[in-house]
Parts: structure tokens; sequence; C-alpha cells
């Protein structure tokens, strides 16, 4: 199949939203029939009539709509492109678009970019957050340049990227002070039947930490399932559940979440990667972040 003419896609664009070939000849100033020929050209290459007549007008066939959907996206992402290219401050400005997973730590993630913010060059840093696949799909779109997420990418298939971990977080039990005062004493036994929020199955600590769980023996009252870790943590500052979180952010989570540490969880760590595009020469933000040895699982004292 012959590439795509935009020009020929253009007219078929203002055509379908002025509902006639004359008013788009006038809004473009061409003559109709340059209109009428480059439509024909089109519909022809798409092997589909675009339009049915009606009236003195013209209506979407259905191949039309679906056309008309695509044409949409395309002179959309093309005004978009012209307006971060004239909005761009200056050739010295480096930008990093990331994504971040919707069950990471909001704290964790700021504390792995800030890395990047520290940079002595001019960094713009833009963040996205969103679920593992869709951000995955976006990376490989090149929409964005890395993902921070609680996995590695899949071993595999036809996406070219690759995966740095950051980190093993040695990660705990957070709550509320009035429930870390009913329910500190005797860790981990206290555990049972104390309401307790977790984050959903499709985050890969939820497993280290039933697995946690069914060591110790205890069973809690699950009280929540999250998919965003803010959320989450929302919910845990208001006092309805005990919470997980890294030991490493105590300070950050006491004084924002108004929450203290109830007790670590032995060999359960919140695992951070950095995923990015297989490039031969990449984003110097990208390697900021991937430059130093990854944080280990040291659990601090609670």
């Amino acid at each position: 199949m012959t590439p795509l003419n935009y020009k020929h896609l253009h007219y078929f664009w203002v055509v379908a939203q002025e509902g006639s070939i004359t008013r788009a000849a006038e809004r473009l100033g061409v003559a109709v029939q340059t209109i009428s020929g480059q439509l024909s050209v089109l519909e022809r290459q798409l092997g589909k009539a675009l339009f049915n007549s009606q009236g003195r007008g013209l209506v979407l066939s259905e191949a039309g709509r679906v056309a008309l959907g695509y044409a949409d996206q395309i002179f959309q992402l093309g005004d978009a492109l012209v307006d971060a290219v004239q909005s761009s401050d200056s050739e010295s400005t480096l930008r990093l678009r990331a994504g971040i997973s919707d069950g990471i730590p909001k704290l964790l993630a700021y504390r792995l970019l800030s890395k990047v913010t520290e940079m002595p060059a001019d960094v713009r840093l833009i963040c996205d957050e969103g679920e593992f696949e869709t951000l995955l799909a976006d990376l490989a779109l090149h929409h964005l340049d890395v993902v921070l997420t609680d996995r590695a990418a899949p071993v595999g298939g036809n996406l070219k990227v690759f995966s740095s971990r950051l980190g093993d977080f040695a990660t705990g039990l957070f709550a509320a002070p009035q429930l870390v005062a009913r329910y500190s004493k005797e860790f981990p036994k206290s555990l049972d039947g104390a309401p307790l929020l977790l984050p959903t199955r499709h985050n890969a600590l939820r497993n280290r930490i039933d697995r946690w769980l069914e060591s110790t023996g205890v069973r809690p009252k699950i009280v929540g399932e999250f998919e965003d870790s803010a959320l989450l943590n929302t919910f845990g500052r208001g006092g309805l559940g005990i919470f997980p979180a890294p030991l490493a952010l105590a300070d950050q989570i006491a004084s924002q979440l108004n929450a203290q540490p109830l007790g670590p969880m032995s060999g359960v760590s919140e695992q951070i990667y950095a995923i990015s595009n297989e490039r031969r020469i990449r984003h110097p933000a990208i390697e900021v972040l991937c430059a130093t040895e990854p944080q280990g699982a040291s659990e601090p004292g609670v």
C-alpha cells in the first residue's frame, strides 16, 4: 500500500467538519475541484467511500467515521507538536518525561527523581501516572522517556526496553497514632484482627506481604485494597487501617500522613525499577537516575 498522503487526509478532515465540500473549499482557500479530486484519490487508496450524499450535504459513511477518529488524533498530535516546539524555553532545556506506576509510593518516586532535578543542566520534569501496561505502551510509542515501576519489564515479546533496578526498600507497617497505641504491643501477634489496608494483587509488593503474613501466622482484617498507593496512604492517614510503606520514608510519612511506624516486615521490600527504551545514546537524565548503586533493603530502627 502506498504511503498515506496527509494533505488528502487533511482535506477529508475539513470536509467532515464542515459537512460540505464547498464550505471546506472556502475555509481552506482552494478550488472545490481540488478538494473533490483529492478526496476521490484518498477514497480509492483506502478502498472505501468516506461520505454518503444527504440532500445538499455529505454525511460520513461507516468507514468515514473510522477514518475521522484517526484523523482527529493525527492532527491534534500535530498541533501539540507545534505547541511543544514553539513553547520550549531554549535548546539547553533538558526534558524528562517520566511515567510513574500507580502502585509505587509517590514519596519514593520523589526521592528517586529528585536526583534528576539536582542536575547542573536546566531540567524540566514532566510526570504522568498510570497502570503498568499503559505506561509501557506509552514508552514504546516514545511518549515517555522512562517508567518507574515495581517490576522489571517482561522478557521477550516485541518491546525493546530494558530495566534498571533502582533499589530494594525495606517495608514496614505504619498507622495513625491511635492505631499504633492499640496494636504496637507484641507486634506482629497484635495484628490478629487488626484493620489492614493493602495494595491490590496487581502490585508486586502484595505477594511479599501475603507471604510474610502467612509466615507469622497472624490474620488481620483486610478492610481495603487499593490500586493507587496515594489513595491507600490517604485512607491510612484517616486512621481507617494499618498500611505498608518504606521504612526509609518514616520521617516524611510522619510529617505528611501523621502516621507512625508500627513495626518492620522482615524480608519484605519495595522494589523499584526504571524501564527505558533500548537506545545506543541514552537520555542524560536517565543516566543520572540509574547511575548510582541500587539502594539496599536495610531496616532502620522503628
